[in-house]
């Protein structure tokens, strides 16, 4: 049975959870990895500076239409990660990444649900003709998953992620508006869960 989850706005505590989650290593690793001086990366923001900010400025990082960023909640576990996806309005395509924050929750179908309500507000929300995701070659259950919801490989960026002292390929992948396929249950049910 696939996860029920809900995209919501981001709030001050889930970005508290969310610097949390990031100084586990694995969880820095799933997400954007970390960059060259050692931190973990972080897209659209940085969770670490964000606690005293004004309301101008967290309207202007999380309202930001080229920076989609939505809390996942789930029903039963509350905040559990976060979606962003960056949007090139002028291409008319966004860079999917999906965080599952708490580690217990991983394989458990979790993120599979997340990218297709992701791809929904994509497609039908944003209007976006295609969306793409750049995986490091290692996270290989982001792999499968994108490749199960429909993303065809479309090139490998090389050497483009350090990782515990090494540098390794990442794997872009993407969807077209006219390949994704809506949200129902007979097709929610043939994903793995990630």
């Amino acid at each position: 049975m696939p996860q029920e989850i809900n995209l919501q706005m981001v709030t001050r505590d889930d970005v508290a959870r969310i610097r949390r989650w990031l100084q586990d290593e694995e969880v820095a690793e799933s997400w954007f990895g970390r960059y060259a001086y050692g931190d973990p990366a972080h897209l659209g923001y940085h969770p670490e500076e964000m606690d005293d900010v004004d309301e101008e400025e967290w309207v202007h990082v999380f309202d930001n239409p080229e920076h989609r960023i939505l809390s996942i909640y789930s029903p039963e576990a509350g905040h559990i990660g976060e979606v962003h996806l960056a949007i090139e309005e002028s291409l008319g395509d966004g860079q999917l990444s999906i965080l599952i924050g708490r580690k217990d929750l991983w394989h458990h179908g979790y993120g599979s649900a997340a990218a297709r309500r992701a791809l929904e507000t994509a497609f039908n929300e944003y209007g976006l003709y295609r969306v793409w995701v750049d995986i490091p070659e290692y996270n290989t259950a982001a792999r499968s998953m994108f490749a199960h919801l429909g993303f065809t490989h479309e090139g490998t960026l090389r050497k483009s992620r350090p990782h515990e002292g090494a540098r390794f390929d990442s794997v872009v992948m993407g969807l077209l508006a006219n390949e994704y396929m809506p949200l129902d249950s007979a097709s929610v049910q043939a994903i793995p869960r990630v």
